[in-house]
């Protein structure tokens, strides 16, 4: 009697167990995925290997397995070690590069750009990844950062190079370009110095100094606000970003469409690195197209797709047609999918389990909803808190600082409230900030945050976590903007704002108004083809769904909402612009009291500024 009692206990345990928690098999699979991850980190710190052994490792295994393809052409990992030889043996002959120096990479998404990163790593030399739209200032101060001795561009980027090439020749840097042939002086062509230079595999005496500790790559912030800074990132982050595919499951049959930017995080580490991690092959696009997105998922038997800010929304905004789910796509990782946008994802193109992850660059701390949960961009383990401890802190808005309590320390927020991301900083966790940026280096740590001398990562993020332990992305704390006494966090409204029917993008920010504390809120807004604007729809439902504080007052009508490269919105232009109408060209409307949303008019502007019309 006894046993068959125990023998149903037993049965219905599991069933049990999972109602008490559905996701009990993903934490499950998570724990034991992290465990095996900690026992190949803990004999890398031994005896150490880089991805580039990794990937050397791969070209022996399975030297004929197709590891690039791009447009027409395809190349295997053997291929692209023999390319990656020529690439090394001819910046060694050439630029005489050794161990130790940075080289700034300044190409777009091809085959070169892997080829370039990969000789760079055989010779021990550190390349600092450089965002292809940057120009003039911005693309000069990064060789302030990076120190590089060497610039490499891409032949279509040749005129963005000559334009700062008086300022790089002052800095001793050489310059070299993929082209057979240059005819400006003081640019030197590299592709005719490969072509005739031999694939021979290189010593890796020639790289016997590098370490987890030391810097593989820099990868530069996406400057929505100042100036690009340069995030060290060394062998150890290299390898924990690649380690992502593991996690969400990926396996050596995948495939991956990458066709983010190569020069970012995103596209780099977990994108290309973490495809060589796992040993599969990588479909690389020059970049994102919504149109030939699915055909090229086809075309080339896609697996798993990569994405960031808005790729998905511009997916769903794509035309229907009949053969949306003729697809082999079944996993997605990234960021910034909104949960609307989530769900019409699903709904229009079949049964992908989407991977939202956070974290940051440069980052100690970061999270991944490897589970699937809609809207959440991560879920607590209590085996990842223990290794990376973190905390949500109490965060005031206005005086934009933590809120410490009387003893000077800060306040960890409960359960389901909005809290400041903070991810403690030691030896497991280390920060390793931005190259020849001491300032802004420290401006991201806080001191004396639980005990007096304790020092903690500030990720500049408002983040929520849920009874379940699910976390979810509030807002940036420069975006998030305080009207009326009331926090107004910009993802939020939003929201609201796309579910208007003819609205496509909204790109919510606050803006400053004369006489008046904090920001007022404004939202700049791309409608959907052939449609026209309707101030009363959206003064209905912004009435219904929002409360007065948070209810844009201005809203700018634009043919295209500004975005990063990584297609991240831009807010600190248009808030520096503010509402006047002489200034800006674009159709602007204000929310008159009682009235709805009407055009925005000098007079209006005028009894704003002195104070007669009440907001």
């Amino acid at each position: 009697m006894i046993a068959y009692i125990l023998f149903a206990v037993l049965a219905i345990l599991p069933l049990f167990i999972y109602l008490r928690n559905p996701y009990v098999l993903g934490d499950l699979r998570y724990t034991v995925t992290v465990i095996r991850i900690g026992i190949r980190m803990s004999k890398m710190k031994k005896n150490f290997s880089s991805l580039l052994d990794c990937f050397l490792d791969r070209v022996e295994k399975h030297p004929e397995k197709t590891f690039l393809i791009f447009e027409e052409s395809s190349y295997t990992y053997s291929q692209a070690d023999r390319e990656s030889n020529k690439v090394a043996r001819a910046l060694s002959m050439h630029a005489q590069l050794k161990e130790g120096d940075t080289v700034a990479v300044f190409l777009g998404n091809e085959p070169h750009f892997v080829w370039l990163w990969l000789g760079l790593a055989k010779l021990g030399c550190v390349a600092a990844l450089l965002n292809s739209n940057i120009r003039s200032k911005s693309l000069v101060h990064c060789f302030s950062c990076c120190e590089a001795k060497v610039l490499i561009a891409g032949v279509d980027l040749q005129g963005a190079v000559e334009e700062v090439l008086p300022a790089l020749r002052e800095r001793g840097i050489r310059v070299f370009i993929l082209s057979d042939r240059s005819d400006v002086e003081g640019i030197e062509s590299l592709s005719d110095k490969i072509e005739w230079t031999c694939d021979e595999p290189l010593s890796p005496e020639l790289r016997a100094n590098v370490s987890l500790k030391t810097p593989a790559v820099y990868i530069y912030t996406s400057g929505t606000t100042g100036l690009p800074k340069a995030a060290v990132v060394n062998h150890e982050r290299v390898w924990m970003s690649a380690f992502l595919l593991a996690i969400i499951g990926v396996h050596s049959g995948d495939v991956l469409y990458l066709y983010l930017p190569l020069y970012h995080s995103s596209g780099f580490l977990m994108g290309l690195c973490g495809a060589i991690e796992r040993g599969i092959t990588v479909v690389l696009r020059q970049k994102f197209s919504a149109s030939n997105f699915w055909n090229d998922c086809r075309k080339h038997n896609v697996t798993v797709i990569q994405y960031i800010g808005e790729i998905m929304r511009y997916l769903c905004n794509t035309p229907k047609k009949d053969n949306e789910k003729d697809h082999k796509v079944r996993l997605a990782l990234g960021n910034g999918i909104r949960p609307d946008t989530w769900v019409d994802f699903l709904q229009r193109f079949g049964n992908v389990r989407i991977c939202e992850c956070y974290g940051a660059t440069e980052s100690n701390i970061g999270f991944i909803n490897d589970v699937g949960k809609v809207g959440a961009v991560g879920r607590e383990h209590l085996l990842y808190k223990m290794s990376c401890p973190y905390a949500l802190i109490r965060y005031d808005t206005e005086k934009e600082e933590p809120v410490r309590n009387s003893r000077g320390f800060c306040i960890e927020v409960p359960k389901g409230e909005t809290g400041l991301l903070v991810g403690k900083i030691g030896q497991k966790t280390p920060f390793y900030g931005y190259a020849k940026n001491k300032q802004q280096t420290e401006k991201k740590k806080l001191r004396d945050v639980f005990v007096q001398g304790d020092l903690y990562f500030n990720s500049g993020d408002l983040l929520r976590i849920d009874e379940e332990g699910f976390v979810y992305f509030q807002d940036r704390i420069g975006d998030t903007f305080r009207w009326k006494g009331e926090n107004v966090a910009t993802t939020e409204v939003t929201d609201h704002l796309l579910t208007v029917d003819f609205i496509e993008e909204a790109n919510v920010y606050g803006v400053k108004v004369p006489g008046h504390e904090g920001r007022i809120g404004m939202a700049a807004l791309k409608l959907k083809e052939n449609t026209d604007f309707d101030g009363a729809a959206v003064y209905e439902h912004v009435k219904n769904f929002l409360p007065s504080y948070a209810r844009p007052r201005f809203l700018r009508i634009q043919d295209a909402v500004a975005v990063t490269g990584t297609y991240k919105q831009l807010k600190a232009k248009l808030a520096e612009e503010g509402f006047d109408p002489t200034v800006i060209q674009d159709p602007l409307f204000f929310l008159e009291n009682g009235k709805g949303y009407v055009p925005m008019t000098q007079e209006i502007l005028a009894a704003i500024t002195e104070g007669t019309l009440k907001l």
